[in-house]
């Protein structure tokens, strides 16, 4: 099943050479105006994002120093928390579910949390009022970790603004990609005042900044389907052949985050690309939308999708199989085909070696058996209807 062309295996915007061309738009404007909030603050990551936050939240409340996350979420978040002196705790999965374990969320809680960061998985809509009720009156800020599901919605309302705070990536391979880069906004004003005074205090590391424009302009040439057989698709066959699955995906991260200004080039080709972006989510719901059917026929499957009020963003089609020996055999075949098939993460946080000083150790059962039996299938436009009628058949015939 091997091919010379490769699927990304998530459903990035796909660059043109034209966004390459300054036009001096406003990408937080743009970003602002489609995430339905006054402003939004661009960062040179995610991660970047995320430790803003925690920075803000822990100056108004210096005695505080634990940060509460999902089991299973990106290896980042725990790194992030990591290189602010802050300390880890992490909260189970409910079973079948990609929300917070209610109980497990409550049983990390007491005046030492700082902040809580429910996750929206994948493109899917995680609940951040059942987060506001059990934090309710506490001073615990709620950060939305919103890095896979930039432009999805609940109740019509943009995600992101349902806790204090809410940040989003926009690394290669998300919605709309700077290559490195991440969009915070805040409820109130004066939070994003106070992360934008941080961020004003940054370098603006000039060599660093070089180096993101060349990859950025690299990423713009290779997001096509012949050039990411050798940019992604060759490490992704050298990793697994060392049995290496976390190098495979990239979950192995320095435990030091740059940080550092993104430079006025790469907003403008962010700004440029953001013009298409709510059409393309759109396309790509519609087409997620036809495929869960077909998913649905296939037995022993569970189809992570948008529940009452929510209207998701599809980068990938998140799948459980009913267990790991036939998820195992699904990607037995296809992981290395070149049709799009991968993994979230591959561990549940407390199972990364990497992380061993720095994530608590305790059973999350919900969440390791969440990475064990769970594949993603992407969305990209680039995979046509054929592929991915041939991934069905693997996956039933497994």
């Amino acid at each position: 099943m091997r091919r010379l062309a490769e699927i990304p295996p998530t459903a990035g915007l796909p660059p043109r050479l034209s966004d390459l061309f300054a036009s001096r738009r406003d990408l937080p404007g743009e970003l602002s105006t489609q995430l339905g909030t006054a402003r939004a603050l661009v960062t040179c990551s995610g991660t970047a994002a995320l430790m803003l936050a925690l920075r803000v939240a822990h100056q108004r409340q210096p005695r505080r120093d634990v940060v509460v996350v999902p089991a299973f979420t990106c290896p980042l978040v725990a790194i992030a928390v990591h290189a602010l002196g802050l300390r880890l705790r992490i909260a189970d999965l409910a079973r079948d579910s990609l929300d917070f374990d209610p109980d497990a969320l409550r049983a990390q809680l007491d005046d030492r949390v700082l902040a809580v960061v429910p996750t929206h998985l994948g493109g899917r809509v995680t609940d951040v009022a059942a987060v506001n009720r059990i934090v309710a009156d506490s001073g615990i800020t709620v950060i939305e970790d919103a890095a896979q599901s930039l432009g999805a919605t609940i109740e019509d309302r943009g995600i992101g603004l349902a806790g204090d705070i809410g940040f989003f990536s926009l690394a290669a391979g998300k919605g709309l990609s700077t290559y490195e880069g991440g969009v915070v906004i805040a409820r109130d004003p004066a939070w994003l005042d106070a992360m934008q005074a941080l961020q004003d205090d940054l370098p603006k590391q000039a060599a660093f900044e070089r180096r993101r424009c060349i990859e950025l302009f690299g990423y713009t040439l290779f997001y096509r389907p012949l050039p990411m057989r050798w940019a992604y698709g060759l490490p992704l066959r050298r990793a697994l052949k060392r049995h290496d699955p976390v190098g495979a995906i990239g979950d192995r991260f320095p435990l030091e985050v740059p940080l550092h200004r993104m430079g006025e080039w790469r907003q403008d080709v962010g700004a440029n690309a953001a013009q298409r972006l709510p059409q393309f989510l759109g396309e790509r719901r519609a087409c997620a939308l036809s495929r869960l059917e077909r998913l649905r026929a296939i037995p022993g499957i569970h189809i992570y999708a948008d529940r009452a009020g929510e209207r998701g963003v599809w980068p990938i089609l998140l799948v459980r199989l009913d267990s790991e020996h036939r998820r195992d055999a699904v990607l037995d075949r296809l992981w290395t085909s070149g049709l799009g098939v991968s993994r979230m993460f591959i561990h549940a946080l407390p199972d990364y070696a990497e992380l061993r000083d720095i994530v608590p150790r305790q059973q999350c059962p919900n969440a390791a058996d969440l990475a064990a039996r769970s594949l993603t299938i992407s969305n990209s436009p680039r995979l046509g209807d054929g592929d991915f009628e041939a991934i069905c058949r693997v996956i039933e015939a497994s």
